[in-house]
């Protein structure tokens, strides 16, 4: 056996609202990598919704893109994160409940921004519950059979403050982001056996060459590099029983890890900005939403502005610099 992992993010280009960093764990058949994944649990998962499929029919595990836009809703999302903590063994019903299932170390941090402190709401938001209920205990078995387990899927949530001072500490919001995901990496690898390592990342901002950054995440390991271009950065290092591979590759959501650590970091940035909507438009009659991007947010910003000032909420808590 050997472990696959994969991780991906989402809201790296807004100005509010938080950058949040997934990964996801897999155990798997030693000759499996991210790709043939898909295959070997064709039965199990699918690279696309499926109209017309059963409620207890395979998962669509994709790139978070493909699996949600605003007119489609975050049902395609939630199906598939469901069935994820149910094997898991983690269920959750609120939306407090998911940050602490995902995201723990970020709770601190909830409890000292004014849109996210006192917020809650029931889960799942678009998804049928009973429907997803069919899935308990069902996705997990069928994992087992194919020779597979889910380990572990877990997510960074940044909020703007740490972002900005992690920016302005490395220089460039791409080494933040590095550095961020690296971290959640550390965290997720430390747990695992002696067993060998397969890691699939999205490229960081165009970025080629990640050995320094990876060194000073695993100082105890010789960082050996195994290529470095636009289209593929690969490293290795650790021990021959625990050895790691890891690999930056444009479109990395291809590999399954990957792309349900993408659907993670989307489904909480949409619950985050939704708690953000909603603080703002009780407070700002006729406020549209906004989804946090450059342009629309600065509309937002100044729409808010005069009720951000009376109520006394600082810059560096709501806006991302870069």
């Amino acid at each position: 056996m050997k472990y696959l992992i994969g991780t991906d993010e989402a809201g790296y280009g807004p100005n509010l609202g938080p950058l949040v960093v997934s990964a996801s764990v897999w155990q798997v058949p030693e000759e499996t990598d991210g790709e043939e994944l898909y295959e070997l649990l064709d039965k199990v998962v699918a690279r696309s919704p499926r109209r017309g499929a059963k409620a207890d029919g395979p998962v669509a595990l994709a790139d978070s893109k493909k699996l949600y836009s605003p007119g489609k809703g975050l049902q395609n999302l939630e199906r598939g994160l469901w069935a994820s903590l149910g094997a898991l063994r983690r269920p959750v019903d609120t939306w407090t409940g998911l940050f602490n299932s995902l995201a723990p170390e970020a709770i601190d941090d909830l409890r000292t921004i004014p849109w996210y402190a006192d917020y809650e709401m029931p889960l799942p938001l678009d998804a049928n519950a009973e429907n997803l209920q069919a899935l308990d205990g069902r996705f997990e078995g069928r994992l087992a059979a194919a020779g597979v387990r889910l380990v572990e899927l877990r997510s960074s949530v940044v909020f703007p403050q740490r972002f900005n001072r992690l920016v302005q500490e490395n220089g460039s919001k791409g080494t933040a982001l590095s550095h961020i995901t690296f971290d959640l990496l550390s965290r997720v690898i430390r747990p695992l056996g002696d067993v060998p390592i397969s890691v699939v990342c999205d490229k960081h901002g165009g970025r080629n060459r990640y050995g320094p950054l990876l060194g000073e995440h695993f100082p105890d390991h010789f960082i050996e590099v195994h290529g470095e271009s636009r289209q593929r950065s690969v490293y290795h290092f650790g021990p021959p029983r625990r050895r790691v591979k890891i690999c930056f590759i444009t479109k990395g959501e291809s590999h399954l890890p990957a792309a349900l650590a993408s659907m993670a970091s989307k489904y909480l940035r949409e619950l985050a900005m939704r708690a953000l909507n909603d603080f703002w438009q009780a407070r700002v009659p006729g406020l549209p939403a906004t989804a946090g991007y450059p342009q629309d947010a600065r509309r937002f910003k100044a729409a808010i502005a005069q009720v951000q000032s009376e109520l006394g909420v600082a810059e560096e808590m709501l806006w991302r610099v870069k």
